[in-house]
């Protein structure tokens, strides 16, 4: 019972982490402005990041402003850039 309680408090944490429930988006392109991307998780997106991008830019989220954050993220990039995005 001992080993259950403790094994349940260790891996816990670990699986109620966001970012492994987690889609990976390759390819998508930014235009230079704002850009609505689907991010196909089925509920409201949690948080995301750059896991690859072709070029330099500055990219932030309009999530604040959303209406529908349960399944778009609104990107705004100072760049024309292709980017791979982790959404979470």
């Amino acid at each position: 019972m001992l080993m259950q309680t403790k094994w349940a408090a260790i891996i816990n944490p670990f699986l109620s982490n966001p970012s492994l429930q987690s889609n990976i988006l390759t390819g998508v392109i930014l235009g230079s402005g704002t850009t609505v991307v689907n991010h196909l998780l089925g509920q409201k997106l949690t948080g995301w990041r750059i896991i690859g991008i072709n070029g330099a830019a500055t990219i932030y989220d309009k999530q604040a402003s959303n209406q529908t954050p349960q399944l778009t993220l609104v990107l705004v990039s100072s760049a024309a850039v292709t980017v791979n995005l982790e959404v979470f």
